[in-house]
């Protein structure tokens, strides 16, 4: 999991911006949007009878974009192992991510943290979330300390009837940056497991201070240009998303998702494939 020793990913106030003018430069923002709704958490079990329908989009590097979308594999930084230096995603889901960052406001710019996730990181990330909420609660049963880690880590799955969301390259886990390419404020670091990581979790405030009116004012914008696009968002995460995957059939009301789990073609595969 991401913590605040990835300054770059570091979302909090620092006290030297104070000192520095140029630190943050600011942008003229739209009028506010409206308020993020509450959500329920995924039915994970009527997720998974949801039909899966394969339309074999290729997955497609998002370094490859031009600006204003860019790409900052995080788990690959931060050094978690099996993570690929690299945020794929299918090609649909690419061509939506451009349409967003296009329509942003003058100045901002849409970043992809994480795309297209092998089995093995996904494993990593829950069996490490799960250990963290073991020793910080120990008294939880298996069945609650599941549903509390499935919170923030989908259950690694690689059954073709119901994979994990992120490795069918559907899923996708972004966030805002400024003119100068510097994440905005969202209340809460990426990947962090606390209840204010919630998308909604700002919204309920009757008398935000300037951050939190700030941090609920990003999250906003984020989620509405995601939504215009057609992702939908995974109510536990404001910085995940979901466009073709059972997770975002769940929410979006399809009869069939169209993502199922899949891998980047290799070069291995390609040469298998000639002979």
């Amino acid at each position: 999991m991401l913590d605040g020793r990835d300054g770059f990913l570091a979302t909090g106030r620092c006290c030297c911006n104070e000192r520095n003018p140029s630190a943050r430069r600011e942008i003229a923002m739209p009028a506010p949007l409206p308020p993020i709704p509450h959500l329920p958490e995924p039915d994970w079990s009527a997720m998974a009878r949801l039909p899966i329908r394969e339309c074999h989009e290729p997955l497609v590097p998002v370094s490859l974009a031009p600006p204003p979308l860019g790409a900052y594999p995080a788990y690959s930084r931060l050094g978690v192992p099996g993570a690929v230096n690299e945020c794929h995603v299918r090609e649909g889901v690419y061509r939506r991510l451009l349409a967003v960052a296009r329509a942003l406001p003058e100045g901002l710019s849409l970043l992809v943290l994480d795309g297209w996730r092998p089995w093995r990181v996904q494993q990593h990330l829950f069996e490490t979330l799960q250990e963290a909420i073991r020793e910080r609660h120990p008294s939880l049963d298996e069945a609650t300390l599941e549903a509390r880690t499935r919170e923030f880590v989908a259950l690694p799955s690689r059954d073709p009837e119901a994979p994990s969301p992120h490795l069918t390259g559907g899923a996708v886990d972004v966030t805002l940056c400024d003119p100068d390419g510097l994440p905005l404020p969202m209340g809460t670091l990426f990947d962090e497991a606390a209840p204010a990581s919630h998308t909604a979790a700002l919204e309920p405030l009757e008398a935000p201070d300037e951050t939190q009116r700030r941090a609920r004012d990003n999250r906003r914008r984020l989620y509405h240009a995601m939504r215009s696009q057609g992702f939908t968002n995974l109510p536990s995460e404001w910085w995940h998303f979901d466009f073709g995957d059972p997770l975002w059939a769940h929410y979006g009301g399809q009869a069939e998702a169209h993502y199922g789990p899949t891998e980047p073609v290799t070069l291995e595969s390609r040469w298998r494939r000639g002979l």
